[in-house]
């Protein structure tokens, strides 16, 4: 099996001391996914409308027609939901990763300067919110180009961070070969970064989440309350804060979406878990880019 493509092994039975600041147990990371304005529509040149993560359980496509529903429970996201979350971490002062569609991000230039007011990281979430897994390489790579340019433009500077999310077998390859990431996030294998061969050098992957996701709200048999999304974030926390303790300390990414969370009625549940994990202490609640840079600077590839 030494030709089989996938890594069945990672760290194995004993996972290495990720070496946290300060002595943390855990290292927690919040992704705001903004994806807003980004989505599948026929206005910016899509064959159908969206159908993915929204509160239209089980929507379809409507091919060459505007979905007038789906595009406002999109819009409350960009409108109201990001604004309260917003509040809601830096009123806590903690730190967050906005994965960020670029032709999501320059439609809302006040979102962006409210992002880089709190100091938030801007990684990359590519150019589109659409899927990827029938484009050819080369096309996929010219829309990772022109992600990288509009989020130039309109934050100031270049991604370090790339998630694409809805990917294809070419992504990480792509963004390896683009050069100028410190991390990928398109894995979901690992509760710790890990190194992967690039073609000129090693390239870090910092694992993303889709279970401790809000995403789940809006899938079959996912969360129907907010303290179903509190439960589970706390138990995750929970375990990982124990094994913490016993040397095997981890980190926890929680992915959040401006227009599933950024409800009143989840944003409570995330509130509480929010207040929850500020009563521990030795928790490291970081950017993803803050996770990265300790990872190359601790645990740089032999």
């Amino acid at each position: 099996m030494t030709d089989y493509p996938r890594d069945m092994v990672g760290y194995g039975r004993n996972t290495p001391d990720p070496k946290w600041p300060d002595g943390a147990k855990i290292a927690v990371q919040f992704v705001i996914n903004y994806e807003e304005g980004g989505e599948n529509n026929i206005l910016h040149g899509d064959a159908a409308s969206e159908a993915f993560l929204s509160e239209i359980v089980g929507a379809a496509a409507w091919p060459g027609q505007r979905h007038m529903n789906m595009e406002s429970i999109y819009e409350y996201g960009s409108r109201a939901g990001f604004w309260r979350l917003w509040r809601m971490f830096t009123e806590r002062n903690m730190p967050v990763t906005v994965f960020g569609v670029a032709t999501a991000l320059e439609k809302n230039l006040e979102a962006v300067a409210a992002m880089k007011e709190a100091n938030w990281e801007i990684a990359t979430h590519g150019l589109k919110w659409i899927e990827y897994k029938d484009f050819t390489k080369e096309d996929e790579r010219k829309h990772l180009e022109e992600a990288i340019r509009i989020h130039t433009e309109v934050t100031g500077s270049r991604p370090k961070g790339v998630y694409t999310g809805r990917s294809s077998i070419n992504s990480l390859d792509i963004a390896m070969e683009e050069g100028g990431f410190t991390y990928s996030a398109d894995a979901y294998s690992d509760d710790l970064p890990y190194w992967v061969d690039g073609p000129n050098k090693p390239h870090l992957i910092v694992p993303y989440t889709l279970d401790a996701n809000d995403m789940r709200f809006a899938t079959p048999q996912g969360f129907n309350s907010g303290d179903q999304f509190y439960a589970y974030l706390k138990d995750s926390f929970d375990v990982l804060y124990q094994e913490g303790g016993e040397g095997r300390a981890k980190m926890m990414s929680i992915g959040l979406h401006c227009r599933l969370v950024g409800r009143p009625g989840r944003a409570a549940a995330l509130a509480r878990f929010l207040d929850y994990i500020q009563g521990f202490e030795k928790v490291w609640v970081s950017r993803r880019l803050d996770i990265a840079e300790h990872w190359h600077e601790h645990h740089a590839p032999e």
